[in-house]
């Protein structure tokens, strides 16, 4: 979210942020605090909006999204993706504003297609420990479609893959700031299994430019917005061990029961973003994963 903040006001557009900081940092905005037409609202979108104007665009980046906070979070993720969806789809309809949901490439759950289109309807399980991500943003992704053929909102929703980059926190349970950590400090990179999953990794500039052209473009629907780079888990340990200059070992461990139905292959098909809206990542894992490193290096 901070990140597309500063993507739209550099762009000129006037920004007003609400967050209720229970997984965000106020230090990942401050340094736009002071820019004009910028605003920050601390407030919670699940108990209402106040008022805040008329705006052209409404757009919902809120929930807890680490894997971590499935367990400790679970009702506030799945009340993000409720009510907090609706009261910001009501608020985009008393100003006429075009709608973004930030969905997620969890509302495929453990595919059984791949890659993943977005006509697929995926394999989720809603009582297991990740149902409540899971669920809240397929319910979020059907209250918005609801609003778009009930009341008429113009919505955009974006399928989001596993993002990385700079101003995530380094204990916030996601495998990359895991690995960096745990290289940076010299223990042993943990990999849950034997390292064969597979993820899709795209570096936050880059996805925040698909989320603008989501945004900005003609098409109505799920879009997946994702890197096509699949890799397994233990290729990312190394490659961590080799962009850190680490000595640490790689260790498997047990899957724990909180991450039980961690889905085994992710790689979005980008055939809808690539020949809509003309949006590619650009960024390798590489070049991407050294600035994120560097960020983590100079945070500590």
């Amino acid at each position: 979210g901070s990140h597309l903040a500063d993507r739209l006001v550099l762009r000129g557009d006037e920004v007003v942020v609400v967050d209720s900081f229970v997984t965000g940092r106020r230090s990942n905005i401050r340094h736009l605090e002071d820019s004009p037409g910028f605003q920050l609202v601390k407030h919670d979108i699940v108990d209402g909006l106040p008022a805040m104007g008329a705006f052209d665009v409404v757009a919902n980046l809120a929930s807890p999204a680490s894997p971590d906070g499935f367990a400790s979070l679970s009702i506030e993720i799945l009340d993000a993706g409720s009510s907090g969806n609706r009261n910001l789809l009501n608020y985009a309809v008393d100003c006429g504003a075009r709608f973004l949901l930030a969905s997620t490439s969890e509302v495929y759950g453990d595919a059984l297609v791949h890659p993943q289109r977005e006509d697929y309807c995926g394999n989720v399980d809603p009582a297991g420990p990740r149902g409540c991500y899971d669920e809240a943003k397929r319910f979020a992704e059907a209250m918005t479609a609801a609003y778009s053929r009930r009341k008429g909102v113009d919505a955009r929703v974006a399928r989001i893959f596993n993002t990385y980059g700079e101003r995530m926190r380094s204990d916030d349970g996601r495998v990359l700031t895991n690995f960096v950590t745990q290289a940076l400090d010299g223990r042993p990179i943990t990999l849950y299994g034997d390292g064969s999953r597979t993820r899709s990794f795209c570096y936050v500039a880059d996805e925040v430019a698909g989320l603008l052209a989501v945004l900005d473009g003609h098409i109505v629907g799920p879009v997946n917005v994702g890197s096509p780079e699949e890799v397994t888990i233990r290729e990312v340990a190394e490659l961590v061990r080799k962009l850190t200059g680490s000595t640490s070992s790689i260790v498997e461990v047990p899957l724990p029961a909180e991450r039980e139905g961690d889905p085994q292959r992710r790689r979005p098909d980008i055939t809808r973003i690539e020949d809509g809206l003309g949006w590619r990542p650009t960024t390798s894992l590489d070049a991407g994963l050294a600035r994120m490193i560097e960020s983590m290096r100079s945070s500590d």
